[in-house]
């Protein structure tokens, strides 16, 4: 039995469902409840009082002519939620408006009472980030809510976008190629009939579990890639650059074990090496300082800057052996000469090339490929390529892999799917591109 039911002998003085006392105006009603109508006393209401299904979130009236002041004396209730009208349609800063709508109350009255009141007010400021905590709060754990509005990308097939989602269908939720595509064949001509023999349909069985579990590898696959984010592959790479190159050695390598642990983890670990690899590289600059003889930091300035300039000196020393591998070029030694007049000018120099070509067209010297990683990986001829397009082996074998899944894929490559692939200038994607035609890497689409 409700434990309220012996009040309300009196049907014009409800009694508070908070506090059991009888209400005196104003006071609230919910007006969501109901019925019976759920009434609250001014102060039980500002507590937030809850019962059963009557929450503290609840729209609610007050019970009361509304000519009682709220906030300050001289404004009441009616006039506090007329100044939150006329500032909703007339605009915030628009005062001289707001106060026309109102017709009870200045300009400066307007401005004043809704600056000290609603913007200047901690009370206000507080209970709103209480509010927001606990709808947080709530939706947490649960699952986020669709607005039949929202309109998904749609990304036709083979487009950048599409590329860049990984083949992503937003508006369906689900991968345009799924891991273990053709799993479902296995399924296709399975029949159960009742004249099978005890064997078959144990087989039969045996197939529909391994297709149950292909489907939980699916599953496992898409949570992984939803909980660390690697729809847009793009993006990912553009937060790793924010490491420096040793930590992003360090994600690389760690990169398999993030489906061992979540996302949060996953960056907390990494997090973790990075602040690690800075302490140590401010560990080790301390160190020199102390072995310079260092003890104050305004030192230390004084420090670095004679480090630059030795460093400047010693670069423009270096620049001057280069210099003699040149000098029995003449135009060579005068491209040099402007270089390092533009250098001792404070100016960038502009690289320009060294060699002529018979028709006078200038062309670059060809890349010297000595020293540089993934050079053992070319055979002779990729050697030339890059030394002639003048392209960095790591660089020339991530664009051969690129070009060579999307070959697979499609069963073919033209000239501007390749360049659509490859962002570097179109001469040098038309040089890779025949060369890999040639060679018989891809063949035209």
């Amino acid at each position: 039995m409700d434990r309220l039911a012996s009040f309300g002998t009196d049907p014009f003085k409800p009694p508070c469902r908070g506090c059991s006392t009888y209400l005196v105006e104003p006071f609230i009603k919910c007006a969501e409840c109901g019925p019976p109508s759920f009434y609250l006393c001014l102060q039980c209401f500002t507590r937030g009082f809850e019962y059963k299904k009557h929450q503290s979130d609840h729209k609610y009236e007050i019970m009361q002519t509304s000519d009682f002041p709220v906030l300050e004396p001289g404004w009441t209730a009616q006039e506090e939620m007329a100044l939150l009208e006329a500032v909703m349609d007339c605009g915030f800063g628009n005062w001289q408006d707001v106060a026309y709508q109102m017709r009870t109350k200045t300009k400066e009255e307007c401005e004043c009472h809704y600056m000290k009141h609603f913007i200047n007010n901690p009370l206000f400021s507080s209970t709103l980030l209480s509010l927001r905590q606990m709808e947080d709060a709530r939706t947490a754990d649960s699952a986020i809510p669709f607005k039949p509005t929202d309109d998904p990308p749609r990304p036709t097939f083979d487009s950048v976008l599409s590329r860049d989602m990984a083949g992503y269908m937003p508006a369906r939720a689900d991968f345009m190629e799924e891991f273990d595509n053709y799993a479902e064949w296995d399924l296709k001509d399975i029949d159960f009939v009742d004249d099978d023999s005890d064997i078959l349909h144990a087989l039969k069985i045996a197939v529909v579990d391994i297709y149950h579990s292909r489907l939980k590898e699916r599953q496992r696959r898409k949570k992984i890639i939803r909980d660390h984010g690697l729809i847009n592959l793009r993006k990912f790479q553009m937060l790793e650059r924010r490491y420096p190159k040793e930590v992003q050695d360090l994600y690389e390598a760690m990169r398999r074990f993030a489906r061992v642990v979540g996302p949060i983890e996953h960056d907390k670990f990494i997090e973790s090496h990075a602040l690690e690899f800075e302490l140590r590289r401010e560990i080790r600059r301390l160190q020199e300082y102390r072995q310079a003889g260092i003890r104050s930091f305004c030192s230390a300035k004084v420090y670095e800057r004679v480090k630059r300039v030795r460093e400047d000196e010693r670069r423009k020393r270096t620049m001057l052996c280069d210099a003699l591998q040149y000098i029995q070029d003449g135009r060579a030694c005068r491209q040099w000469l402007h270089k390092q007049a533009a250098i001792d000018a404070g100016i960038t120099p502009v690289v320009t090339t060294i060699t002529t070509t018979g028709t006078g067209r200038r062309s670059a010297p060809p890349l010297n490929l000595t020293g540089l990683p993934g050079t053992e990986k070319l055979n002779e001829r990729e050697k030339e390529l890059c030394q002639v397009v003048r392209l960095v082996p790591g660089a020339y074998l991530e664009y051969k892999q690129a070009l060579l899944n999307e070959c697979r894929r499609q069963g073919g490559l033209r000239l501007a799917q390749a360049r659509a692939l490859i962002k570097i200038d179109v001469n040098k994607t038309r040089k890779i591109y025949d060369f890999l035609i040639k060679e018989g890497y891809i063949n035209k689409a």
